[in-house]
Order: C-alpha cells, then sequence, then structure tokens
C-alpha cells in the first residue's frame, strides 16, 4: 500500500500543473457537444413526426451516451502515449523500480490513477448534464461510476498492449479503427437497434454499448432488464485487462 501511495503521490505533483488545463478541457467539450448536437440537432427531431428517441429527448438520449464515450476516449488517451513514454522514452518506470517500489506498484498505481482522471472527467460531465437538466432518476449519479469502469475496460486492455510496443505507430490504427468507430456507432448517437444487424453484434461485442446502454437508462429512470449483464461485461473487460496489464508490463520491465 505504501508504493501505491507513493506511485500516486508521483502522479499527483505533476498533475497540480497541467489540472486546470485539462478539467477546462473536460468541461468546456461537452458544453459543446450537448449544445450543438443536443439542442441543435435535437430541436430538429422534436419536430418531426415522433418527436424523441426511445422515447425521450435527443439531448437526454445524447448524454448519458457521451459521458460513457467520452471516458473510452479519455482512457485510450491515458493508456497510450504516456505509458509508452514512462518505458521508453522517458525511462520513469526505470527510475521508480530502482528506489523499493515494484511493478506490481506501478501497475495498479497506473490504473488507480486512471480510474481518478476517469472520475474527474465523468463528474466533469455529468456536472455539466445537471446543469442542462438531463436528469431524470434518483440513480442517476450512479452513471458516473459505469462511465468510470467503463474507462477501466477499455483502459486496461489498452495498458496491457502499450506494453507490448516499442514506436507510437499502432496508436493511431487503434484510434481510427477502434476507439472513432465506436464512438460513431456504439449507442450514443443514435439507437444500435437501427444499425444493420453485423454492426449491431460488433457494437454489443465491446464495452461501450453496454456502459451507454447502463448511463442512459440510470439517468433517464428506465434502466433495462440486462444491466447486470451489462455491468458484468464491463467488469470482465476491465478484469482481464489487469490481468494482461500485470504480465505484459512485468515482460516488458523485467528485460
Amino acid at each position: 500500500m505504501t508504493g501505491l501511495l507513493r506511485f500516486l503521490e508521483h502522479h499527483a505533483l505533476l498533475y497540480r500543473r497541467t489540472w486546470k488545463g485539462s478539467m477546462f478541457v473536460s468541461f468546456i467539450s461537452p458544453l459543446l457537444f450537448l449544445g450543438a448536437m443536443g439542442f441543435g440537432l435535437g430541436s430538429l427531431i422534436s419536430r418531426g413526426p415522433v418527436g424523441t428517441v426511445d422515447g425521450v429527448t435527443y439531448v437526454a438520449f445524447l448524454g448519458p451516451g457521451l459521458l460513457a464515450a467520452t471516458t473510452m476516449q479519455t482512457a485510450y488517451v491515458e493508456a497510450t502515449y504516456p505509458i509508452l513514454a514512462k518505458i521508453q522514452w522517458l525511462r520513469t518506470y526505470d527510475g521508480m523500480l530502482a528506489t523499493p517500489l515494484t511493478i506490481g506498484n506501478v501497475v495498479s498505481g497506473e490504473l488507480t490513477w486512471m480510474a481518478f482522471r476517469l472520475m474527474m472527467a465523468a463528474v466533469t460531465f455529468f456536472i455539466v448534464m445537471v446543469l442542462f437538466g438531463l436528469i431524470h432518476s434518483p440513480l442517476a449519479a450512479l452513471a458516473i461510476l459505469v462511465a468510470i469502469v467503463n474507462g477501466l475496460a477499455f483502459g486496461a486492455p489498452i495498458l496491457a498492449f502499450t506494453a507490448t510496443q516499442h514506436t507510437d505507430s499502432a496508436f493511431s490504427v487503434i484510434g481510427r479503427f477502434l476507439i472513432t468507430p465506436l464512438f460513431l456507432l456504439g449507442g450514443a448517437f443514435f439507437p444500435i437497434h437501427q444499425l444493420p444487424k453485423l454492426l449491431q453484434d460488433l457494437a454489443w461485442l465491446t464495452p461501450l454499448a453496454h456502459a451507454v446502454t447502463l448511463a442512459r437508462g440510470l439517468t433517464t429512470g428506465h434502466v433495462a432488464s440486462s444491466a447486470a449483464i451489462d455491468m458484468l461485461v464491463l467488469l470482465g473487460y476491465a478484469a482481464i485487462g489487469l490481468v494482461a496489464a500485470t504480465i505484459t508490463m512485468r515482460r516488458r520491465l523485467s528485460k
């Protein structure tokens, strides 16, 4: 536990120099998305023949979807370039492991810090949702927890992958062919059931679709009967990623 706390202290000391900028971005991003898409596009949808999306206004539909998608993107950023930099370019971990810190402290510390960053992003987004009047259930605050676990479900496996890399060339591939398509097709902007069957099946194989469904149900008050399964999927991805990250980081840092 002492090693973990020392590791987190290191990150906290660095973060105190950059937290204002990161919090500003975390706050302005949902403002722009919910303002432009939620109310702009939403006003057109509300004048349509149905007027709602899955029984709620478009902005209420969009908000929780973007909340989940935001933590996915945050985890992707946190688990790629910063990790490779500490392994190879800056050799930060070499310095840490020259102290009483262990590889286990490094892995647990990185994932704990990632959870903290995900929490900050999720709480900020949730506050914006409150300001926009998008909370319609007393269970809505649990969507923050769902968003954090969703981020870890992406971040832990990506961290495990990063530990096997020696260049950053694969990171753009992940961004273009996994993160961006999921952001657009993972259920944040429109219901997954409107996609072709093949794309529906692919979407449900990923954590994001489950996180979006859970977060949307918690904020709108219409929790799906599959909520327990959705949460188990997220926890499963995060647990597998934790095990994989422990293995790959140990192999890489033991060399």
